[in-house]
């Protein structure tokens, strides 16, 4: 999770941006990590409507193994069930704009185990920093990686994420998610994120999203941070 205000010198240097990471999807540490960064989290989601009232909360841990690149490892639940394992790499490659803007790609390894199948995912990831208040992520890629032949077309993924430093140790933001293929959807979620006590922090949202074939239904969500 990246700090929540810089100054102006800040924004001139040659290093990575300092940007927030988004609630949802979740980057696996900030663009430009640095060897030996250490965070663990939980991230947990409900409906407010409808008949599925399950909640999803996935505990995980993140680890930059070298400067630039990170790994992470993830246990999605679905109330007491372990749904999925997930393993994720992801790379930084440089900067442009004077240090204003990051780019690096993520790759994320999903296997379900309840249907006994493996799939993968790919995005291209442009951290930028407007000012010393204004942020954001965007992120495009492919949410079902094909290497081989078959039926089926891979699911674009689109997230941007605009972020706000209100103050000293909080962001405001305003994450949008879509995702292509039978199994995707729309999620509008703003979200509040604050530092807290011991390098703890706190992202928390209340939105709404719309599952593909079904309406826009009210959601909410968390995510405790600790970094070590």
């Amino acid at each position: 999770m990246a700090s929540a205000f810089l100054g102006d010198a800040a924004l001139a240097s040659d290093a990575y941006p300092d940007v927030p990471e988004p609630m949802i999807f979740d980057m696996m540490r900030p663009l430009g990590a640095k060897r030996g960064e250490l965070e663990v989290n939980t991230l947990a989601t409900v409906p407010l409507s409808g008949d599925d009232d399950a909640v999803h909360w996935a505990p995980e841990i993140e680890y930059a193994f070298a400067d630039g690149f990170a790994i992470e490892g993830e246990l999605p639940f679905v109330n007491g069930r372990l749904a999925e394992l997930k393993l994720g790499l992801q790379a930084s490659f440089g900067t442009t704009g004077g240090g204003r803007t990051g780019h690096g790609v993520q790759y994320l390894g999903i296997y379900d185990r309840r249907a006994k199948q493996y799939r993968s995912s790919f995005a291209y990831m442009v951290a930028h920093r407007y000012n010393s208040r204004w942020s954001s992520v965007t992120m495009a890629g492919l949410a079902d990686v094909k290497l081989s032949g078959g039926h089926g077309r891979n699911g674009v993924i689109l997230n941007h994420s605009a972020f706000y430093d209100s103050r000293e140790g909080q962001v405001l933001g305003l994450e949008i998610n879509y995702q292509g293929g039978s199994e995707g959807g729309l999620l509008l979620m703003p979200q509040l994120h604050q530092q807290l006590g011991g390098n703890f922090a706190m992202q928390a949202g209340l939105g709404a999203e719309r599952p593909r074939g079904d309406i826009f239904r009210p959601t909410a969500g968390l995510r405790i941070i600790r970094q070590f």
